[in-house]
């Protein structure tokens, strides 16, 4: 069960942040409102949070999944792949430190964002992309080794509109992983009951279980009556102005 949930506010230079798609600058107002939406709901599935100030000088930084990789057998903060995001996993440190007595970290020429890294129960896909390497990847493969988690690599370069791993793929336990067309081919996933998202609402694979509740990307109806069908409780959150910035509702907080 998760208890607990780290985040951190978009700041006033959230629009000037790292995207790949071309979808209109995000407006702060409604971003602001969509991330206390967000923060609400997963409050409603029972996590604690810790609220971080936002922090101007990194326009990306409300995306905190991108810094660490948190099990409950041990934490990893990672190293970004965007160069202007390294700066963001000190302050994370600071607060891991709180929960976490040892913390391991990925080191130089390795590279690896969160969003690359999704954990299936016991076990670990990596997502080798633009952002993570092949050096960063098998670096954390032996930390996980290390915390009794083996740990797969799936590589998406070359994946048309897949930033990161998580942008198609999510695990909603029960043995269950959501994904796109683009990975649902992926000998890596053959031992899962996989949930195809249906076309045109591939963003919305990047969904979120939290205790009793899937936390949805608002405005995919198709997708979360699927979700219903399967028997989940939904929470529908709006995340029009971070999906312009290429984020997505895990990219949101450390869950742990």
């Amino acid at each position: 069960m998760l208890s607990r949930a780290i985040v951190r506010p978009p700041g006033p230079t959230f629009a000037e942040g790292l995207t790949s798609v071309r979808l209109g600058v995000p407006d702060f107002g409604r971003a602001l409102k969509q991330h206390e939406a967000y923060c609400a709901a997963l409050q409603q599935c029972g996590l604690t949070l810790t609220r971080l100030e936002p922090d101007e000088q990194y326009p990306d930084s409300t995306f905190l999944e991108d810094t660490a990789v948190i099990t409950e057998r041990g934490a990893v903060l990672t190293r970004p792949g965007a160069i202007n995001r390294i700066g963001e996993v000190a302050g994370i440190r600071e607060v891991l430190q709180q929960f976490y007595s040892e913390l391991h970290a990925i080191h130089a020429p390795g590279t690896i964002e969160g969003g690359d890294v999704c954990e299936a129960d016991k076990e670990f896909f990596i997502g080798i992309s633009q952002r993570t390497n092949e050096t960063g990847a098998r670096q954390l493969a032996e930390l996980l080794k290390s915390f009794g988690y083996p740990a797969s690599f799936v590589d998406i370069r070359g994946m048309k509109g897949v930033l990161h791993l998580k942008s198609g793929l999510g695990y909603l336990g029960d043995n269950q992983l959501i994904a796109i067309d683009a990975l649902a081919g992926c000998q890596e996933f053959r031992d899962y009951d996989l949930v195809r998202v249906n076309a045109g609402e591939e963003y919305a694979a990047n969904c979120v279980r939290a205790n009793n509740w899937v936390l949805v990307a608002a405005g995919y109806p198709a997708f979360e009556e699927m979700l219903r069908g399967l028997g989940y409780q939904t929470i529908a959150v709006e995340m029009t102005e971070f999906q312009k910035m290429d984020g997505g509702l895990s990219c949101l907080s450390l869950r742990f």
